[in-house]
C-alpha cells in the first residue's frame, strides 16, 4: 500500500492517461488504458515476470484495498493494442513519471553535484516461432561470445555520486540489431529527461566501444554533456597509443585496491596515460578531446623478456586527472547492477509474441524499477541500494492480516516482523500530512 501510494502521489495514473486509442482490434480491449497499465506496473512492483502472474494484484485482501483492480487477460489484451506511436507515449510518460519520483523523494539525492548518464544493451533470449523480431544476436555466456536468438533492450540510466541508478529510458529492438543502433536519439532523451529532474551539475555519459562513435559524442555535445566511451582500436589509436613513452604511465589506486604488506606497493598492475586524439577525423564533424589509455599485464605471456601489455583507450572530453578519469569511466559497469535487477525480476521473460506488447512490457517494467527505488530511498539507508528482489520481499510481499473490526478494513502486521521498522519508515515518510494515508486503510 505505501509503494503503490507513492506512485499515486506521483501522478502514475494520470500520467499513462497520455496513451491514447483511437480504435481497437478487440472491442474495448483498448478501454480505460491507464487503470491496466497501472495494474501492470503494480504487478511487476509485487514480482510478476509475465502476464499470467499479474493474476498477483488480485490475490488475498488486494481487491478489498484496492479498485480498479483488472484480470491478467484483460492487461495482456491491451499490450497486444500496442503499436510504435503507443509505446512512444508510454516512453514518454514514464520519463515523466521519473521526473516526478524525483521531486517527490530523494531518489536522484546529489544531482546538483555530478550526474552519471550509462548507456548499454543487452540480449533477451526467447524461444520459439511467434516472437516477433526475435533473431540472433551476439552476447557473451561465461565470457565467451556466443550466437543466441532473442529481443535485444538498449537502456539508458541516471545516477549520481550517492545514489542507485534508475531507468532514464528502454527501447525494444531486434535481437540482430547493433549495440549502438539508436544510442544517439536515446542519449539525447535520457540528458533531457536528467535535466528535467534537477540535473544542474556536469552530465556525463559513459558507454563501451558500441558508442564510441561520432553520433553519441555528437548528442552529448549538442546536449552540453561530457563522454567518456571506450574507441575501438583501428590504426589511428594503435598510432597514438604507440607515442606514449614509459615515462607517461602512472599506476592506478582504484577502490578496495590491495598493497604488497612488504613493498607497500599496489599488487595491481594497471597504468594510465593519456595522449590528444582527433576522433571521427573523416567525418564532417572531427572531434579532439583526451585519449586516456589503460594498460595491464597479459599475463598470458608469463615468461616474455619483456612486459606484454594489453591496452584499453577511451575518448573523453572530463576534465578530470588521468588517473581519476580512468576510475570514473570504469564506473559505467554500474548499469550492469541494473540490467540484473530487471532479468531476476520483470524482464525475466519477453511474454507476447507481438514486438509492440513486448516494448510497453519493458516501459512497465522501467516504471516499477524506478519506483521501488524511490520507495527505497524513504526507508534505511541500507535499502537505497538494495536489490530489487530485497526490496520486494521487505517492503511489498508484506505478511500482513486482513481485518475488518467495525466493518472498517485494518492491516495488522506481525510482532516479530524483522523488516517492520523499515516499513515504518517508508509508510511515515509516504503519509504526511499533506499526503494522509487513503480512507480505506
Amino acid at each position: 500500500m505505501p509503494v503503490w501510494s507513492l506512485a499515486e502521489q506521483t501522478g502514475l495514473v494520470s500520467l499513462l492517461d497520455r496513451v491514447r486509442f483511437r480504435s481497437s482490434k478487440v472491442r474495448s480491449g483498448a478501454v480505460n488504458p491507464a487503470g491496466k497499465l497501472a495494474c501492470v506496473v503494480a504487478g511487476m512492483a509485487a514480482g510478476a515476470d509475465c502476464i499470467d502472474e499479474l493474476d498477483v494484484v488480485r490475490c488475498g485482501g488486494m481487491t478489498t484495498l484496492f479498485d480498479g483492480v483488472y484480470a491478467p487477460a484483460t492487461m495482456g489484451i491491451l499490450l497486444r493494442e500496442f503499436t510504435f506511436g503507443h509505446t512512444q507515449q508510454l516512453a514518454s510518460a514514464a520519463r515523466a513519471h521519473l521526473v516526478a519520483l524525483v521531486a517527490r523523494t530523494p531518489v536522484l539525492a546529489g544531482a546538483d553535484q555530478r550526474v552519471f548518464i550509462d548507456i548499454d544493451s543487452l540480449l533477451r533470449p526467447v524461444y520459439g516461432y511467434a516472437k516477433q523480431g526475435a533473431s540472433f544476436g551476439h552476447t557473451k555466456v561465461a565470457g565467451k561470445q556466443v550466437l543466441r536468438k532473442g529481443l535485444s533492450p538498449l537502456a539508458t540510466t541516471i545516477s549520481t555520486l550517492i545514489s542507485a541508478p534508475v531507468v532514464a529510458g528502454i527501447r525494444l529492438r531486434a535481437g540482430k540489431a547493433s549495440s549502438g543502433k539508436g544510442a544517439a536519439s536515446m542519449v539525447t532523451e535520457a540528458i533531457t529527461a536528467a535535466r528535467a529532474a534537477g540535473a544542474s551539475a556536469d552530465l556525463l555519459v559513459r558507454g563501451d566501444s558500441a558508442y564510441g562513435n561520432s553520433a553519441v559524442v555528437r548528442a552529448c555535445r549538442d546536449a552540453g554533456a561530457r563522454f567518456s566511451v571506450v574507441l575501438t582500436k583501428n590504426r589511428a589509436v594503435n598510432a597514438a597509443i604507440a607515442t606514449l613513452t614509459d615515462s607517461a604511465w602512472t599506476p592506478v589506486h582504484y577502490p578496495g585496491a590491495v598493497t604488497d604488506p612488504d613493498t607497500s606497493e599496489l599488487i595491481s598492475d594497471a597504468e594510465v596515460a593519456e595522449v590528444e586524439f582527433t576522433a571521427v577525423a573523416t567525418t564532417p564533424h572531427p572531434v579532439t578531446a583526451r585519449l586516456i589509455v589503460r594498460r595491464v599485464r597479459d599475463r598470458n605471456h608469463q615468461d616474455a623478456l619483456f612486459p606484454v601489455w594489453r591496452y584499453h583507450p577511451f575518448f573523453t572530453n572530463n576534465t578530470e586527472p588521468t588517473a581519476q578519469a580512468d576510475i570514473t569511466h570504469r564506473g559505467h559497469a554500474i548499469i550492469e547492477t541494473v540490467f540484473s535487477d530487471l532479468i531476476d525480476g520483470p524482464l525475466a521473460h519477453l511474454p507476447s509474441g507481438r514486438f509492440s506488447a513486448n516494448s510497453a512490457w519493458a516501459l512497465c517494467a522501467m516504471m516499477a524499477h524506478n519506483l521501488l527505488r524511490a520507495a527505497a530511498t524513504l526507508t534505511t539507508r541500507r535499502h537505497t541500494r538494495a536489490r530489487g528482489a530485497t526490496l520486494r520481499r521487505h517492503l511489498i510481499n508484506v505478511p500482513a492480516r486482513l481485518v475488518k473490526p467495525q466493518r472498517r478494513p485494518v492491516l495488522r502486521l506481525p510482532t516479530h516482523w524483522p523488516y517492520g521498522q523499515p516499513w515504518l519508515n517508508l509508510w511515515n515518510n509516504v503519509f504526511s500530512p499533506r499526503h494522509p494515508p487513503p480512507a480505506t486503510a
